[in-house]
């Protein structure tokens, strides 16, 4: 039996934030989290690192509705001609994987979007087919939760490093952030965004404190604040600070400046797992 969806949707209503009630969002113990203590989680501010570039100054926003609707056209321009150039790559690369191990070439995943709205999203996938997701879940959990995960190989401090589960050819595309390239469909669709926090999955919000769901006032995106910003190089909260800071000043500027800066800090693959 799923929880009532009030408790659901308890932590996202103290901060303010609009939500919608769906029947395709899976419910669980996030009544109990919410009534439980919350002294291991870290609330304060996260601390400016250095690589973190300078944002640009951006003129005071119009309506929403105007912001929204240029956005959105910047979207659809952007993630339509990306699609078409991008379509031989897409292709090579679907081919690559079906011959590199057993399964579909995409991987599809529900994720939590704008206003809490689950969505469908779209991968190549990097994984073997059919293997479980225990162990990212117990992962994220223990992150989320300000506890140390089990031991694991250097790398990037958000992400499991060295996951039995990846594929050769995974392993490329995730260095590269190629495995994301079928987002683009969402953001032709109007599920994502080009620029925007990464949707995360049902089971991480799960673990969510309260002041971490400001960050679904906008639509998720491919690319985002922290992305240029030392990309996994960054602790948990500094990374959703970003998130939060990008909501409050989002702006059609604001994600053309984060659009020019995402291909030097994708090519660069500082950060990158």
């Amino acid at each position: 039996m799923y929880a009532p969806r009030e408790n659901l949707f308890a932590d996202a209503r103290k901060t303010g934030l609009p939500t919608v009630v769906s029947s395709g969002m899976p419910a669980s113990a996030i009544d109990e989290r919410a009534a439980s203590p919350r002294s291991e989680i870290d609330t304060r501010p996260a601390r400016p690192t250095q690589s973190r570039p300078a944002l640009p100054r951006t003129a005071p926003r119009h309506s929403d509705r105007l912001l929204d609707a240029g956005c959105r056209a910047l979207d659809i321009v952007g993630s339509a001609i990306l699609l078409l150039l991008l379509a031989p790559l897409l292709l090579v690369i679907a081919i690559a994987i079906r011959l590199d191990s057993r399964g579909p070439a995409f991987f599809r995943q529900q994720r939590i979007g704008r206003d809490l709205r689950p969505f469908t999203v779209n991968k190549f996938r990097t994984m073997y087919d059919g293997v479980a997701h225990d162990q990212h879940r117990e992962f994220v959990t223990d992150l989320i939760s300000g506890e140390t995960p089990k031991p694991q190989a250097p790398g990037p401090r958000y992400k499991m490093t060295r996951d039995p589960r990846v594929t050769r050819c995974g392993r490329l595309l995730r260095r590269s952030s190629l495995d994301e390239l079928p987002q683009l469909w969402n953001v032709l669709r109007g599920e994502m965004s080009l620029v925007g926090p990464r949707p995360p999955i049902p089971y991480e919000v799960e673990h969510y404190p309260p002041h971490w769901f400001a960050r679904f006032a906008v639509k998720p995106g491919l690319t985002g604040l922290w992305q240029v910003s030392g990309r996994s190089d960054l602790a948990l909260e500094e990374m959703v600070a970003l998130d939060v800071e990008y909501s409050r000043r989002r702006s059609l500027w604001l994600n053309l400046w984060i659009l020019a800066r995402t291909v030097p800090a994708v090519l660069s693959g500082r950060g990158a797992s």
